[in-house]
């Protein structure tokens, strides 16, 4: 790439990145995944439309596992450990159990119904089975569910990519031929441990790291988590282990831990999720050619995304959660909550770099269902979980950010008094703070309130709170406990 080159890149990049960002706000009104929108402009810009021609696979393919790896780090990071522990066994068992079930039912129909040979109705099979992180965590995130719930499909969705990336290189390369059934789902689960392993130790090493060391600026605080987490994947890789499972394990654990400008660093890892949201979406629309599809495409697709919204998920969802005594509504809830996005059009690279028999025949049987089911599953998902019940009631804890204060040893902490949240109508003095800690100063409305003893909170005030080293765990626990359980939290403990 000369000069000139870079000039025009820089400036196509930019339109379509500004369109793009503009384009957000109308997606997540309507409720629905931005990727189509990105799709639609690859689609615009692509060979069909403005005649820039991509068709490189293996590109593709590497820039998507990149792309991949960012949007997970993103919600690992994002994600609260108490959301998702309640319901970790689901996740993990949807994850493993319910992802092989989907691969036979889907596999099956596509063979028997759709008379797919073999390898192409299994490759079909795995391509759809993940549910897209991306899509997850953008949408759920928009819709106002309850905790357990919300934390069982995030987890889900940043898990099982894991085992089901090894399953489609396998049968692309034709590992799985050679190597047997058994002998696969051992190396499987050897590299979901690996990766698992490696990718804790990693986040729980730069987490004790993080928390002891002064950066000299604010700003490398998030570019060190996020290279942390990205370690950890090439870590997991450099010994054959899941790299993805890694990513999305040492983001949860530096996600979690009360680290200096948490607030700031999840700030910029979303800003570079979106960044690889729509780079990824838009090349996958470049990637697809709409002459290419033919009308068997689009009805092989619209049967196999049925076959997997309306047999498969719902039966995987019925074998896990069984397990878990979850209500017949919420299972209805999660069985369509399982939204496909970019990852199983990125798995479809795969066999295409490959050269595999069909391969471009698969990729658009998967474009089609990925664009069409996207839509279908979307945009109810508000009334449907009304229906279900599992809608959040609106109490919210507070939004704790730290700063530290190094030549006093002591911490600043930023607390954010957001709407449902219990902490607003309490006194400064009902706050039962440890001793070591102080209300220093309420913003509210952008004004500076000095606070006194009576002074009560309001919903949107900020409260600024100096506290020791020594008592800064247990400051940022009460605050939470009040924000969660109001003034009366903790009483006679």
């Amino acid at each position: 790439m000369d000069v000139h080159e870079l000039d025009t890149f820089l400036l196509i990049g930019s339109a379509v990145l500004v369109a793009a960002v503009l384009a957000v706000r109308v997606s997540v009104r309507a409720g629905l995944p931005s990727l189509l929108v990105y799709l639609f402009l690859g689609l615009l810009l692509g060979s069909s439309g403005a005649g820039i021609d991509f068709a490189d696979a293996d590109l593709a393919l590497a820039l998507g596992f990149a792309g991949l790896v960012l949007i997970l780090a993103e919600g690992g990071l994002t994600t609260e450990w108490s959301d998702v522990r309640p319901s970790l066994g689901l996740s993990l068992t949807l994850a493993t159990l319910g992802s092989a079930i989907s691969v036979i039912v889907v596999s099956v129909g596509a063979h028997y119904l759709l008379d797919l040979r073999w390898e192409l109705a299994v490759l079909l099979a795995a391509v759809l089975t993940p549910t897209d992180a991306a899509a997850v965590f953008s949408v759920l995130r928009a819709v106002p569910l309850r905790k357990s719930v919300t934390g069982t499909l995030e987890a889900e969705s940043g898990v099982n990519d894991a085992p089901i990336v090894v399953l489609v290189l396998a049968i692309s390369t034709g590992d799985l031929s050679h190597d047997g059934p058994w002998i696969f789902a051992a190396i499987i689960v050897a590299e979901l441990i690996g990766g698992s392993a490696i990718g804790i130790a990693i986040g729980f090493v730069a987490a004790r790291l993080l928390r002891g060391l002064a950066l000299p600026s604010s700003g490398l605080y998030p570019l060190v988590v996020l290279s942390f987490t990205i370690l950890a994947y090439g870590a997991a890789t450099a010994v054959h282990a899941s790299g993805f499972a890694a990513v999305y394990l040492a983001a949860l654990v530096l996600g979690n831990t009360e680290l200096p400008h948490r607030r700031a660093t999840r700030s910029f890892v979303e800003g570079i999720a979106w960044l690889a949201q729509i780079g990824l979406f838009v090349m996958l629309g470049l990637l697809a050619s709409p002459d290419s599809i033919e009308w068997w495409h689009v009805w092989t697709g619209l049967a196999a995304g049925a076959i997997l919204t309306f047999v498969a998920r719902p039966l995987s969802i019925l074998a896990c959660a069984v397990w878990f005594k979850v209500p017949w509504r919420e299972q209805t809830f999660l069985a369509w909550a399982g939204l496909r996005g970019a990852v199983p059009i990125i798995l479809a690279t795969i066999p295409l770099a490959n050269d595999v028999k069909g391969s471009d025949d698969l990729f658009n049987i998967v474009f089609v269902t990925v664009v069409v089911y996207t839509l279908v599953q979307a945009g109810p998902l508000g009334v449907l979980a009304r229906w279900a019940g599992v809608r959040n009631d609106g109490t919210r804890d507070i939004e704790v950010e730290a700063a530290p204060l190094e030549r006093i040893s002591a911490d600043l902490l930023q607390a954010h008094v957001s709407r449902g949240s219990k902490l607003a109508g309490v006194q400064v003095d009902e706050l039962r703070l440890p001793e070591g800690a102080s209300v220093a100063l309420v913003v509210r409305g952008g004004e500076p309130v000095e606070p006194h003893r009576i002074t009560r909170f309001r919903h949107g005030d900020d409260i600024l709170v100096v506290t020791t080293r020594a008592v800064r765990e247990a400051t940022e626990k009460r605050l939470r406990e009040v924000g969660r359980h109001g003034r009366l939290a903790g009483w006679g403990t």
